[in-house]
């Protein structure tokens, strides 16, 4: 070998090595990308508590992951968000009880009526051994782990014309407005109502028009949807403390180490608790809202219509797949 090519074999070498040493930092500092699909508008606190994730992992994980926020079902259509986990296409969604109980029929018992009497008996059944059991199942199922429980809100019948409703009785006759499935429909009926399916952007000029007589939502949908404008009645019901789960593809969990899948998992809870404490907050506001707005706001006699409600469930086929004693479980959780 000459001097001249003996240098340029150093020269390559020694840039080799460079390069090397460069790209091995680069290599540890690689961040795990996790990125986040929701419908949730910006707006929503189920929107927002996805900033109080990322920000909770930037101080407990700092320089770990790269949390990306999809809003408005940019990156995947509300719905889609399971199966893109399942396959790994998605890191993290939140994901409601239907959307599980399509794949796990035993969760379809959180799709009745009256099931769940509040938020805080809501964050004792999923946080304790029920929660625990009915996880794994999803987890083995669905290939995505369930790691918090989010209260999106307590559905209450809104009617055009104010009536005494104490119980499911006075209901009977009722157009009520519900989403159009069948265990939507079903829950309509079950409160004693004619559960008649409308669009969502249609309710307002039904309520007008009188092609419904009410409709049901929790009451932060009623304000903004302005159902406060052509209703005269707020029954509070109560009959479904709604909830979506903050859930993580299989794949990229069973990717993290131990005190990664912790950090993780203590940023769902904390985004989770953020939405809780302000959506209830802001529900207690709306009572006040609604009655200086001129509407009429009645409670009936609850127990009366869980009593019934539950009473429908257990002697439908809906009951059927429901676990045996479950039912019970939850309603003895305090």
């Amino acid at each position: 070998m000459n001097q001249a090519n003996h240098l340029n074999r150093r020269a390559l070498l020694g840039a080799a090595a460079a390069l090397g040493a460069t790209a091995l930092p680069a290599l540890a500092q690689a961040k795990t990308v996790l990125r986040i699909s929701t419908p949730a508008v910006p707006d929503d606190w189920h929107a927002k508590m996805w900033t109080v994730f990322k920000e909770h992992l930037e101080k407990t994980a700092p320089g770990e992951f790269d949390v990306q926020i999809n809003l408005n079902a940019t990156l995947f259509k509300q719905g889609t968000e399971p199966a893109a986990m399942a396959r790994g296409n998605l890191e993290l969604s939140s994901i409601s009880a239907f959307d599980i109980a399509k794949l796990v029929p035993e969760f379809s018992i959180f799709t009745a009526g009256y099931v769940v009497r509040d938020p805080d008996q809501q964050q004792k059944v999923f946080n304790g051994p029920i929660g625990a059991e009915l996880f794994k199942l999803v987890s083995e199922k669905m290939e995505v782990t369930p790691l918090a429980t989010v209260y999106l809100g307590t559905r209450q019948v809104n009617l055009r014309e104010a009536k005494p409703v104490k119980t499911p009785a006075d209901l009977k006759g009722v157009k009520l407005r519900m989403p159009g499935s069948k265990e939507w429909l079903f829950l309509g009926d079950a409160l004693g109502a004619t559960a008649t399916p409308l669009a969502f952007g249609e309710v307002y000029m039904g309520l007008k028009t009188g092609t419904i007589d009410g409709q049901d939502n929790p009451l932060p949908s009623v304000r903004a949807a302005k159902f406060y404008e052509v209703t005269k009645q707020l029954v509070l019901t109560s009959h479904l403390v709604d909830g979506i789960f903050i859930a993580i593809s299989n794949k990229s969990f069973n990717a993290l180490t131990a005190a990664q899948k912790q950090k993780v998992t203590a940023a769902a809870q904390a985004a989770a608790a953020y939405n809780n404490e302000n959506r209830i907050k802001e529900e207690g506001q709306l009572v006040e809202f609604f009655k200086k707005e001129g509407l009429q706001v009645v409670t009936p006699d609850v127990d009366a219509f869980r009593k019934s409600v539950q009473a429908t469930y257990q002697a439908s086929d809906y009951a059927k797949v429901w676990p045996k004693g479950l039912l019970d479980r939850i309603n003895a959780t305090k």
